[in-house]
């Protein structure tokens, strides 16, 4: 039987979506607060993931970081959280007995933290310790440079973590200033699912927020499609192979050509039957790994083909990943690789949500940012009524060749190179 849940709104307008699961050991507590590195003014730019690090340092009640972990992990639970350009999660699960004390630490967290200048200043070395590891990891680096030559110089092409250089300068009023614009009931959901029900969760929510003022909050500024960064952005250095990045703008998350996007991924790059990793490793042997992906702002997004090759492959993998993505252009995709796309994709779907957290999470997110959540049977229906021509026409409309932007990080790269293989 499908997971149903069920949406209370709190008179703050705090949000509350339950999926209540009988037959599951766990409770899975999830808060959503819509705020991420895109909201940031670029001097705070990284203040919302620090802010992320800060709140599992203490509150009044839970002084120090190792109080608030024995609390979750004393009962055999894990604790965690992340921030994206778009929103900030903090979640715990749980044995589904100790849902009481999940979500009383869950609130306590994010409603009390101390945010006190000398763990800020203790802290400020691990979160950049953090984005030096990030840069240090190839794959993470070049999945960077594609955003940033992608969406340009905007909000939404920033670094979610900032910068070392921006992060040394954040103070305790900075942060005091940003939960007090963003940290808003009306910005927040919170999302329970498991083995509770949804009278038992609002019940012990409300008293826990309830004391939390409402109010406006800040605009975002709009993605702008005509700023955009370098075509092509490299970082040479000595290392045995070359992460590739090849990076297209897309729309934004509720464009009606989101279910073909997802067929047409299919078909290209996701799996090993995926006609990139089919052509590219299996036939070619240029790489071990290729594949394709895309990821979603309100506004816009990135649609993305990457690779790990060797350096001598470099233009040659270029070349023939942009003339797969073309070929998906100019030609019908034949009836039985369509099926296959179709069916591995909704197989995939369905599998993600095969446990309590999977579910708090995705019903968290849709209802934070779309202000609804589609069923599972939904989406499932409208995967399945996409066609041949769906596919290439949003093909058509993503993947144009003077739109792509290529990021590489490796040994001895040539920009103008790079530049030719793109054509």
């Amino acid at each position: 039987m499908a997971a149903t849940w069920q949406v209370t709104t709190l008179p703050n307008r705090l949000r509350i979506i339950t999926t209540p699961l009988p037959a599951t050991q766990a409770v899975s507590v999830n808060l959503f607060v819509g705020v991420g590195s895109r909201s940031e003014p670029r001097r705070l730019n990284g203040i919302t993931h620090f802010l992320e690090h800060m709140v599992f340092k203490g509150t009044e009640r839970r002084p120090d970081a190792v109080l608030i972990a024995q609390e979750i992990e004393g009962a055999g639970g894990t604790l965690n959280a992340y921030t994206n350009k778009e929103f900030t999660c903090y979640w715990n699960i749980v044995p589904f007995d100790r849902f009481e004390t999940a979500l009383d630490v869950a609130a306590d967290m994010l409603l009390n933290s101390r945010l006190e200048q000398e763990e800020i200043d203790r802290e400020r070395t691990v979160v950049q310790q953090e984005l030096k590891r990030n840069r240090d990891n190839p794959g993470a680096w070049a999945g960077r440079l594609i955003g940033t030559a992608v969406y340009g110089e905007q909000p939404p092409g920033w670094d979610v973590g900032g910068s070392v250089e921006l992060v040394e300068d954040m103070r305790r009023p900075d942060f005091i200033d940003h939960i007090g614009q963003w940290y808003r009931p009306s910005n927040i959901v919170l999302s329970v699912a498991g083995n509770v029900s949804h009278e038992q969760v609002v019940a012990q929510a409300e008293p826990l927020f309830r004391d939390l003022e409402d109010g406006p909050i800040p605009a975002v500024t709009p993605y702008d499609a005509t700023i955009t960064g370098p075509r092509v952005a490299i970082d040479s250095r000595p290392i045995d192979q070359c992460t590739m990045f090849l990076g297209f703008p897309i729309f934004g998350r509720n464009d009606p050509d989101r279910y073909a996007l997802r067929v047409m991924n299919d078909v290209l790059g996701a799996g090993m039957s995926s006609r990139l990793f089919r052509e590219v490793r299996e036939r070619r042997g240029l790489a071990y790994s290729v594949s394709s992906g895309y990821g979603y702002l309100a506004d816009a997004g990135v649609f993305t083909i990457s690779a790990g090759v060797n350096r001598d492959k470099l233009s040659e993998t270029i070349g023939v990943c942009l003339s797969e993505a073309t070929r998906l252009t100019e030609e019908i995709v034949p009836p039985d690789e369509l099926r296959k796309a179709k069916d591995h994709n909704i197989g995939r779907f369905r599998l993600s949500l095969e446990t309590a957290h999977s579910l708090g999470q995705r019903h968290g997110e849709l209802l934070l940012t779309k202000d609804a959540v589609e069923s599972i049977d939904t989406v499932v229906e409208q995967i399945e009524a996409i066609t041949a021509e769906d596919v290439r026409a949003v093909a058509g409309r993503l993947l144009r060749p003077g739109q792509a932007h290529c990021a590489v990080v490796g040994p001895d790269l040539d920009e103008d190179e790079i530049a030719r293989a793109l054509g």
